[in-house]
């Protein structure tokens, strides 16, 4: 009889601690995470965000005449103002986030156009310095931390490894998405069905396969890029290329719209979410 009051007793000490326990985690990381959880929100949006990085980069350096040199230095100028900020903030804003993920795409469309058009080097040559820049990235953060963890993020340390990784991610998918169509040949929805084949290959091997989170996380990001990006493309080059041959602005409008509406929504859900919190990757 003892015996067995003494048990109750430890089951609901251990409970109380877990639930403790939980509640001081999820406290702990609702105050002090400074990324945004990877849910099929994260991906809407990144996605999203792509599109607009495309179309804004293209009106920076196109529309408006700048040309690569000049739009390369004014993209990065703002982008490095957004993540002082971003980098600085106590915890995770949802605008102030999305607005310098959308800054990393705008940016990684000028360092793209300008490695092949001004620089010379060509989609494949740019692309593969892109990787070797991704990887060193990468190595160094898990030389570092010994894990890949994209969420939750409270460091500046990591958090600043997080955004070069994500700078060099969406370099490198927009390198890719421009290798489709300007060497290849293939069509704007041609290469964004091709991306978009990969990013269901990806999926696929996140339910039927043991690979890292991490690894398919980082390969999802990259091939959003050009899914985007192509799609960017398709809305506003010329109908003789295959685009739709909208205004930049307009077509850019339309993505930032869109992109505040899932945010939105994104926060408004996230608001309802009960603890213990998920560990996404």
């Amino acid at each position: 009889m003892l015996l067995g009051n003494l048990r109750c007793l430890w089951e609901a000490i251990a409970t109380t601690v877990s639930i403790l326990y939980d509640d001081l985690l999820f406290f702990i990381v609702k105050k002090m995470n400074k990324v945004a959880k990877v849910t099929i929100f994260f991906w809407i949006m990144k996605i999203i965000a792509t599109t607009l990085g495309e179309t804004a980069g293209d009106f920076i350096s196109m529309s408006l005449g700048l040309g690569y040199y000049v739009a390369f230095a004014i993209t990065f100028a703002i982008l490095a103002i957004l993540l002082f900020f971003q980098i600085q903030s106590d915890r995770y804003r949802p605008a102030l986030y999305w607005t310098a993920i959308i800054a990393t795409t705008t940016a990684g469309t000028e360092v793209s156009d300008l490695m092949d058009r001004s620089l010379g080097l060509g989609y494949a040559l740019g692309s593969l310095i892109l990787v070797a820049g991704l990887l060193s990235v990468l190595s160094i953060w898990y030389y570092r931390d010994r894990n890949l963890s994209v969420y939750p993020i409270m460091r500046k340390d990591a958090e600043t490894t997080y955004w070069l990784a994500v700078v060099f991610s969406n370099s490198l998918g927009t390198a890719f998405g421009d290798f489709l169509t300007s060497n290849l040949g293939l069509s704007y929805i041609q290469g964004a069905l091709v991306t978009a084949s990969v990013i269901g290959v990806v999926i696929a091997l996140h339910y039927v396969t043991k690979l890292s989170d991490i690894l398919l996380f980082w390969l999802a990001f990259i091939f959003t890029r050009p899914f985007g990006a192509t799609f960017g493309d398709f809305l506003t080059k010329p109908v003789k290329n295959g685009g739709l041959s909208l205004p930049r602005e307009y077509a850019s409008a339309i993505a930032f719209i869109l992109l505040a509406v899932v945010l939105f929504f994104s926060v408004r859900k996230e608001k309802k979410v009960p603890h213990p919190i998920e560990r996404s990757v």
